[in-house]
């Protein structure tokens, strides 16, 4: 029995809730091998299946598959980036439900990222959808040494002696589920399914829903950052293998149209399109969604409501779709309704 419960319960006390229901929460270990990984979202044979409750214990490659392993590496001819741990099967899920993802612990499992940046990709070089005359800049690669202890991330200059710690912030740059309509997309594409967001707050204690569009959801997880700068527009954050732990909710009936985020203090909507007002016109017009369904604001109020109180950051400007954020603080609002 798949019962519809609040982000609160489902933080503090899902798996008492779902005993009382009947049901066992489990826990599951899994670790991908190199050629379990993937490189689209797509509807895949899954890895493994889960129950609503279940948690998932997991690992994620570099987003470069530990390609670059010394100054002077770049990629080989045909590399694919963004390999993706997945997709994980979660019993009950239909089209029209909406899966929900409780990030628990993410965590880097290594001591090294890696940044780079090349012809062809990053907010200020040429594209073949916006050229340009001047020459391509030479491929650069970057590497930080993370201190979990400390939590921090130290930059080295590669022209110059200088270098910068900053702030450990560790996210996934991909979390997503199988588009509608029986879509492949890579895995640098963030959309209405969520994927390649590069979004921060895809972090320890936020709760991501996302729409399911086929049967199980098939949800993929990948792209780790140890930190990553809003807008991200050089093409990389500190890339990082990660050990993530999560649980995985669903609710059954309620369709949503972009993804959705919640902690303690925020709402949040992701939306992802280009030209960037359209990311975010989606992302807008999801949280005010969501405010006349859960809160019972009228659209109108919540639209005014969003224009004096919303906040918002561009989370990425560099993949094949932009990703705006945006998020209004709970205390604004009204008593949830249900």
């Amino acid at each position: 029995m798949i019962r519809r419960v609040s982000s609160f319960v489902f933080r503090v006390s899902l798996p008492v809730l779902l005993v009382a229901l009947g049901g066992t929460a489990e826990t599951h270990k899994y670790t991908p091998k190199k050629e379990d990984l993937k490189y689209t979202f797509a509807t895949a044979a899954p890895v493994l299946k889960l129950k609503p409750g279940d948690t998932l214990e997991t690992w994620t490659e570099r987003a470069d598959g530990n390609t670059l392993q010394k100054p002077g590496d770049w990629f080989p001819p045909g590399r694919r980036p963004n390999p993706q741990t997945g997709p994980f099967y979660i019993e009950g899920a239909e089209p029209g439900d909406t899966l929900v993802i409780h990030l628990i612990s993410v965590e880097p499992a290594a001591d090294v990222a890696v940044g780079y940046a090349g012809p062809g990709f990053g907010a200020l070089t040429a594209t073949r959808y916006t050229p340009m005359l001047d020459k391509p800049f030479e491929p650069r690669v970057w590497f930080y040494r993370v201190d979990k202890q400390a939590r921090t991330v130290e930059f080295a200059a590669l022209d110059s002696d200088f270098r910068a710690k900053l702030p450990l912030k560790p996210f996934l740059g991909c979390l997503g589920v199988a588009p509608a309509a029986d879509e492949a997309r890579a895995t640098i594409v963030p959309e209405f399914f969520g994927g390649n967001m590069d979004t921060p707050e895809v972090r320890a204690g936020t709760t991501v829903y996302l729409p399911v569009n086929a049967a199980g959801a098939l949800l993929y997880l990948g792209d780790g950052h140890a930190v990553q700068g809003e807008g991200e527009i050089a093409g990389t954050a500190a890339e990082i293998q990660m050990n993530v732990v999560l649980q995985v909710d669903l609710i059954k009936g309620l369709r949503i149209g972009a993804p959705r985020l919640e902690d303690d203090t925020y709402l949040m909507a992701a939306g992802s399109y280009r030209p960037l007002e359209d990311a975010m016109r989606i992302a807008s017009r999801e949280l005010i969604q969501w405010l006349t369904e859960d809160y019972g604001l009228s659209a109108m109020d919540a639209y005014e409501l969003l224009s004096v109180a919303m906040e918002s950051n561009v989370s990425q400007i560099v993949d094949p779709n932009f990703t705006v954020l945006v998020k209004i603080k709970k205390d604004y609002l009204p008593p949830k309704k249900r």
